[in-house]
């Protein structure tokens, strides 16, 4: 989606100076987070492993705000290789000095009943999610005390942090982690200047979610959303305007929360994947066929 000034709730070059990186910037959420830093002035850094569509999301970006201020950058970068992240936070130092926000997005999920995976299945999750994002987090945070910089860090979770994720076992358990390093962080650098926050988004449906956690069923799975209390999905400009608020000098007194943008979803039904427990070994392996033909289009795609 391209946005409108209309759409966010901020005056024009709120985040100008401003230089963040979003991790798994490329594609859904983190396209529209980009897009939103992008249109308030800010320098916006993005990184994945597919190099090619990170070229293509920072022109379009570009080309869709041309009168802004700021750039979009695509980095190729594997965050489960240590080096490899020193080696962008480098790049991303050496082309206009240190960064003032992070936004730990890049992510990995698929629905399965947990006594199907394999360890594999598991490091794909818990590589990306929990040790990429720590040592990300890390690699900006050595140079931002030594620096003396303050920063706002992001991290996207969920809501199953709180009451678990059945049938999306390593990424409920990455994302907690997550939660825990958030929390712990915030106390342990916030007197650095160095803030800690994060996001539990609900459904705001994007393509490789719902490939993923919703095969076959990717449009009608949010048709019906009666069990939200505010009976719809989350438009892409509201958790937009949430992540802008926390990346944003206005918001330096908010530290260590975590919060949801789920319209209520989370009190009213837990938010999770608990009614899978329904499911039958026919329905489970049409799944799993179906999130490997995802995995395998997924894999042409990607350049590190």
């Amino acid at each position: 989606m391209t946005f409108t000034p209309d759409d966010l709730m901020y005056r024009p070059g709120l985040m100008n100076g401003e230089r963040v990186l979003i991790t798994g910037g490329g594609t859904g959420l983190g396209k529209v987070m980009a897009e939103a830093c992008l249109m308030l002035g800010a320098e916006v850094y993005i990184c994945g492993r597919r190099g090619n569509i990170l070229e293509d999301t920072a022109k379009e970006l570009m080309a869709a705000h041309p009168d802004s201020p700021g750039k979009v950058v695509g980095i190729a970068c594997d965050i489960r290789v240590p080096e490899a992240i020193k080696d962008m936070v480098d790049t991303i130092w050496a082309d206009g000095g240190a960064l003032t926000g992070l936004v730990n997005n890049a992510a990995g999920n698929f629905i399965s009943r947990t006594e199907d995976l394999s360890p594999r299945g598991f490091d794909a999750i818990a590589n990306i999610v929990f040790r990429g994002s720590f040592f990300v987090t890390l690699e900006c945070g050595k140079r931002w005390i030594a620096e003396g910089k303050k920063a706002s860090v992001i991290s996207i979770l969920t809501t199953w942090v709180w009451n678990g994720g059945p049938f999306t076992v390593p990424s409920a358990m990455s994302k907690a982690g997550l939660n825990v390093m958030t929390q712990s962080l915030a106390v342990e650098w916030g007197p650095k200047g160095i803030r800690f926050n994060a996001i539990a988004p609900g459904p705001f449906p994007t393509e490789g979610m719902s490939a993923r956690l919703n095969p076959g069923q990717q449009q009608s799975a949010y048709e019906n959303m009666s069990g939200n209390p505010m009976n719809r999905v989350g438009e892409m400009a509201e958790l937009a305007n949430l992540a802008v608020y926390l990346l944003s000098k206005g918001s330096e007194y908010v530290n260590g929360q975590t919060i949801a943008i789920d319209g209520g979803q989370y009190n009213a039904s837990g938010g999770n994947f608990s009614r899978m427990t329904e499911w039958g070994d026919d329905q489970w392996q049409a799944v799993k066929d179906m999130i490997k033909t995802t995995n395998e289009k997924d894999r042409a795609q990607r350049t590190v």
